[in-house]
């Protein structure tokens, strides 16, 4: 067979099936082996809350979707260019997710009558009598059928057998796009050491898919997907907690300080902890408290004691975190509080992705705490983001928020390893042990940004009194006196309030000043209204962009700078919760654009909403 090649600039891939599936891992390996060959990606995991969804259902569908290219990339793309659908249910999901004309590769032994009752499906049904996939160029490969027909000799069970069904789709995908399996061969191999026959069976069922690409007809042409022009640098494929993790460990090696994680685990925070725990080496210490309460006040002791504390969880455990983070704010220590949001309220939807915590971190305790907050906008951000955090509580000495969500947190991208020389200095200031001669010490006198010396137990001189309850201004003593209760209020949020003087000036992203329309984004919205945003400015629409990082306090110049536009739209993953913020601050008439359905939003969304907007 003559093999064509084909050169394109991106593709998007989704891969679904059940949960079990092994999809994520699927689309996890295919995603390394890009990053490895230099392409720039974008990755969105999309999977069930339950830790194993039911099987054959709608409600268990696992889902990878992937962009990748010799270009800039950022997001994981609107429409995918290749479905892949291991059973009936996951290709009823994700139709409407692929482009007219788009490939489907579809495991034909999901779409027996069993797995089509399951899906809720006409038992009936066949592949090629439905009139919905016409236009779409679909090929039907009992995946099943030949990944046991691969290892009949290997004496495993059928069930042992199955669970490799992914590999032959992703050998297929491999042969397909022209890319190497060496990657995935030496993943498999650390993976299963010690245990040879899961390692050869893996990689043999992987080449057996990449044999089947190289002999099937139906597949006459590769396509190569070249590597990127970006910066030259030593890179790695990060997610998005992992990516947070490090920037803790950075921060704290930064400022000399020992790290103290104090977490209960949460989807979709936990990676945070898993990464983290492996790196002692780095004074890193990990406590898995027995809830969230225990979690918080841990950290916060560790952070008294003069460690850089810091805990993590989503918006339900935010919540318990209520009155630990108000005594933070009361103490007034450095304190990172992650939140890696999800949608809710309550439990919600543990795995979906939701910017549904902004007004939490802002107001989410009781009487009058304010806490500054910082947010990222990707994945690789997220590094930059939390050591910012960091770099602010450490140096204000105060609590700061840090916000992810699942989307971002979950994601991958190519990320720039930093030399240490390349951050920024974080400068902690402990109280100097005082003698007996010098005046008494004042554990609420503040300095020229506000904050209250950090002043670790046991050091000479600088006993203190410490606790939830109000203190009197400069001694930290128990008081009730009202007019010092307002006081301290307002020099708690004089506080907050400074450190924008100590922030950057927003700045646009793209477009100009007095262009008709300012779309003002936060959080991990950045990526698909950047992409938006630059193809209308290709067709000439007059649309700038701006994305807020500081959430709290904001940017000083950011009033001047809304005013300077004719209309701003705001597009959260949310029922409107910054646009709140940004109409009682600036009185401005901000117009909303939200999206509530834990999925991220799509750049044909935005641009549609713009257009609407402007005409």
């Amino acid at each position: 067979m003559t093999v064509v090649k084909e050169i394109k600039e991106v593709v998007t891939i989704l891969f679904a099936g059940d949960s079990g599936d092994g999809i994520q891992l699927t689309g996890g390996q295919f995603t390394d082996t890009a990053a490895m060959l230099g392409n720039d990606i974008s990755t969105f995991p999309n999977f069930p809350a339950e830790i194993r969804a039911p099987i054959g259902t709608v409600a268990g569908v696992s889902g990878f979707q992937l962009n990748f290219g010799s270009v800039e990339i950022f997001t994981p793309g609107d429409q995918c260019d290749v479905l892949v659908v291991m059973n009936a249910a996951a290709l009823k999901v994700n139709l409407k997710s692929l482009k007219p004309g788009g490939v489907i590769i579809a495991n034909t032994a999901g779409f027996d009558k069993k797995n089509l009752r399951l899906a809720k499906m006409d038992e009936e049904y066949t592949i090629q009598a439905d009139k919905k996939l016409d236009g779409f160029k679909v090929h039907e490969v009992d995946v099943t059928k030949l990944t046991r027909e691969t290892l009949e000799s290997s004496g495993l069970g059928t069930k042992a057998v199955d669970r490799s069904k992914n590999m032959f789709v992703l050998g297929f995908l491999y042969w397909i796009y022209d890319r190497p399996m060496d990657n995935t061969i030496n993943f498999i191999e650390s993976k299963f050491k010690g245990k040879q026959d899961l390692i050869d069976t893996n990689i043999k069922v992987m080449k057996a898919g990449y044999h089947y690409g190289e002999t099937c007809e139906a597949f006459p042409t590769q396509i190569e997907v070249k590597p990127a022009d970006i910066e030259k640098g030593v890179y790695r494929n990060v997610i998005g907690n992992q990516a947070a993790a490090i920037g803790l460990i950075a921060a704290a090696n930064k400022a000399g300080l020992d790290l103290f994680y104090g977490t209960y685990p949460i989807t979709p925070a936990s990676d945070i902890l898993h990464t983290l725990s492996r790196h002692k080496n780095f004074n890193v210490k990990t406590y898995q408290a027995e809830d969230e309460i225990a979690a918080i006040c841990s950290a916060i002791g560790a952070s008294y004691g003069g460690a850089l504390g810091v805990t993590a969880s989503s918006g339900p455990g935010i919540a318990l975190k209520g009155e630990a983070i108000g005594l933070a704010v009361s103490l007034e220590l450095p304190l990172v509080i992650v939140n890696v949001q999800r949608g809710g309220p309550s439990t919600g939807l543990p795995t979906k992705t939701e910017q549904s915590d902004l007004l939490q971190a802002m107001y989410g305790r009781n009487g009058e705490a304010p806490v500054p907050i910082i947010a990222a906008q990707s994945p690789t951000d997220c590094f930059d983001a939390v050591y910012e955090a960091c770099k602010i509580a450490v140096e204000h000495v105060t609590p700061v928020f840090f916000l992810s969500d699942g989307f971002i947190a979950n994601g991958s991208e190519p990320w720039k390893v930093l030399s240490e020389d390349q951050l920024s200095d974080i400068t902690v200031k402990f109280a100097p042990p005082r003698e007996e001669s010098d005046a008494a010490f004042l554990p609420y006198q503040r300095d020229e940004k506000g904050s209250r010396p950090w002043a670790i137990p046991g050091t000479k001189g600088l006993a203190h009194r410490i606790g939830g309850i109000e203190k009197e201004n400069l001694t930290g003593n128990i008081s009730y006196d009202p007019d010092n209760h307002e006081l301290m209020t307002r020099l708690r949020q004089e506080k907050v309030d400074n450190i924008a003087n100590y922030l950057p000036e927003q700045k646009l992203d793209s477009g100009k000043e007095g262009d008709k329309l300012l779309v003002l984004t936060w959080g991990s919205t950045y990526g698909v209204v950047k992409t938006a945003v630059q193809d209308l400015q290709k067709e000439g629409v007059s649309v700038a962009h701006a994305h807020v990082r500081y959430m709290n306090p904001l940017p000083k110049n950011l009033s001047e700078l809304l005013k300077k536009f004719d209309k701003i739209l705001m597009p959260e993953m949310n029922n409107g919760q910054f646009v709140r913020i940004i109409r009682d601050k600036f009185l401005v008439p901000a117009i909303p654009f939200n999206k509530i359905q834990g999925l991220p939003f799509y750049s044909r969304e935005i641009k549609a909403k713009i257009k609407e907007v402007l005409n």
